[in-house]
């Protein structure tokens, strides 16, 4: 077992050795987190929006994708299931003329973003998984640990009213700004070693689980973003829910084919 693992370690090796000695121009992966502008997604904690087709909010789109046009993009990824016909029917159809943009982030910045610069369609890339919160929260009440568990969820409740606070008071850009800095994404990531990693012992890794299978889902989604960088021009915007951001740029960056890039990279401000 140690003589295989140690031959893998070694082939894990080589590519990234390769990829450091090459002077191609790679392929640009930039990910843009982002709230669920249509309203509450399907999360612990939810942040209150108001309407993004307001006439506020429509002229901060605008400014947002002005913004975004400095990346070039070649390509558009967005969080829909992969293997659904709906997206580029929609995007066809809004081509057309023949489709009214909804609130939804996919609409507002994808789908805007990709008729501005001629793109013939959008790509699905998300995958579903498991999400065993609960198995988390009765493992902590069936050992003693409720008081630390409601803990958790009471700061959780707290961030998510903080959060929305700021989305009240701040320009599309500003909130998404605030979203994708570096300190934010990783506090993103952080988070979950600290609510549910300590939850579980042998044999009942719960908590430990949960954060593998939320793993599990993010390196599939970046699978299918990483299968669109096909050539060193590529230049892929991923548009998705900012609980992703950490994860995937994460992945990105440690990636020896790709190029991560930020959207402080496009506005020119700091990470």
């Amino acid at each position: 077992m140690r003589r295989t693992a140690a031959y893998l370690a070694i082939l894990a090796m080589g590519p990234a050795h390769a990829a450091t000695a090459q002077t191609a121009t790679r392929p640009e992966i930039l990910i843009l987190g982002t709230y669920h502008m249509r309203g509450a997604g399907n999360h612990v904690f939810n942040t209150e929006v108001d309407d993004i087709l307001s006439e506020r909010r429509q002229a901060e789109i605008e400014e947002l994708i002005d913004v975004l046009r400095r990346f070039r993009p070649t390509k558009i990824a967005v969080e829909a299931d992969v293997g659904s016909r709906q997206i580029a029917n929609q995007y066809s159809a809004y081509l057309d003329g023949e489709y009214a943009l909804t609130g939804n982030e996919i609409d507002q910045i994808g789908f805007r973003l990709g008729k501005e610069l001629g793109h013939e369609t959008v790509h699905p890339v998300d995958e579903d998984g498991d999400f065993p919160f609960y198995r988390v929260q009765n493992y902590a009440i069936a050992n003693g640990r409720k008081e630390a568990w409601d803990s958790i969820l009471a700061n959780g409740a707290a961030e998510a009213e903080r959060e929305s606070e700021f989305m009240r008071t701040h320009t599309v850009l500003e909130i998404l700004e605030h979203m994708n800095a570096d300190s934010t994404a990783a506090k993103g990531v952080a988070g979950y070693y600290a609510s549910f990693l300590p939850f579980g012992e042998p044999y009942e890794y719960a908590g430990p689980d949960l954060i593998a299978s939320w793993f599990q889902r993010n390196i599939r989604i970046y699978h299918n973003v990483r299968a669109l960088a096909a050539s060193p021009g590529d230049r892929v915007l991923v548009v998705y829910g900012a609980g992703h951001l950490g994860w995937l740029q994460q992945m990105a960056e440690d990636d020896p084919g790709v190029e991560l890039r930020t959207l402080g990279d496009v506005t020119g401000g700091t990470r």
